[in-house]
């Protein structure tokens, strides 16, 4: 029955019913359909990591009817020296997010703050610009100081893709800050730095993170600059992908490894502080 006392018919509600149920079907179809696609490859990498070489060219595929072997992940990190470049790409990405939260958070803030428009579309204007236009000078000059193959210069290289984004990941955020807030502080004393670091960054953690997360990752995954700015000594895990593509052939087995030595790492960060990066995202789209 209606508000207004009528009775609706029942063929009405049966077409309601099978209306939603075909809605529910399509929806959580389409999102199996999506969560296939973007795990199969995870999958398909995983489990040839664990094949031996003629398993992995074998038509057609084994997909779990195979004896799994260690020996690529032993060629790994024994033959291959995996450890060193995971260790330098935890060096370079966590220097990098950090000097970029250094930073990037008093620019964000003082963009939300003033009012600084043209700073905003100067530092975004500077994110999508392709990062080999700095590459060049970026090697012309860290050559001349001799940085090439030093952290220094592979931190502040990063530093193209990761502050950009925690400025404007940060200055809504900083923005949804009501401004009676600040206001009171100054009131009872605070300069604005102190108000900065006493204030405003204890109720900005879940945007802090989120940025230092997001940043940490753009910086493990970066290639282009690792590629040319570093060598043997400060080589980075996506560039020591190349020592198993000879020019004969590829080692598929020690390849698909690597790949899960470098991927697992970023999918165990973003499966414990999703709930953190979700909020973070989200907070500074209501302001008040």
């Amino acid at each position: 029955m209606s508000a207004d006392g009528y009775c609706e018919p029942k063929s009405t509600e049966i077409s309601r019913f099978w209306r939603r149920l075909i809605t529910n079907i399509l929806y959580f179809g389409t999102i199996v359909v999506c969560v296939f696609f973007f795990l199969l490859p995870l999958l398909w990498m995983f489990l040839n990591a664990l094949k031996t070489p003629l398993q992995i060219v074998e038509l057609p595929p084994r997909i779990f009817n195979f004896t799994p072997t260690m020996e690529n992940f032993e060629n790994v990190f024994n033959s291959q020296n995996f450890l060193q470049y995971i260790y330098n790409s935890l060096i370079i990405a966590g220097g990098s997010s950090l000097l970029g939260l250094i930073l990037g958070l008093p620019a964000a803030f003082s963009i939300a703050q003033y009012r600084q428009k043209k700073l905003a579309v100067f530092i975004l204007i500077s994110r999508m610009v392709p990062g080999i236009t700095f590459l060049l000078p970026l090697f012309i000059m860290f050559r001349f100081f001799r940085m090439v193959d030093t952290y220094t210069s592979l931190i502040l290289s990063h530093l193209l893709v990761g502050l950009p984004f925690i400025v404007w990941v940060m200055v809504p955020f900083f923005e949804s800050i009501p401004k009676d807030l600040i206001d009171a502080a100054r009131v009872d004393g605070c300069n604005i730095f102190s108000t900065f670091i006493r204030i405003i960054l204890p109720i900005s953690m879940p945007g802090v993170v989120t940025g230092g997360i997001l940043s940490f990752i753009f910086s493990w995954n970066n290639f282009m600059f690792s590629i040319v700015l570093a060598s043997n000594r400060t080589k980075t895990v996506p560039v020591a992908i190349f020592n198993f593509i000879a020019y004969a052939q590829i080692d598929w087995g020690g390849l698909m490894a690597a790949a899960v030595t470098i991927t697992l790492p970023v999918l165990v960060i973003t499966i414990l502080t999703q709930k953190y990066v979700i909020r973070g995202l989200t907070a500074g789209a209501v302001k008040g």
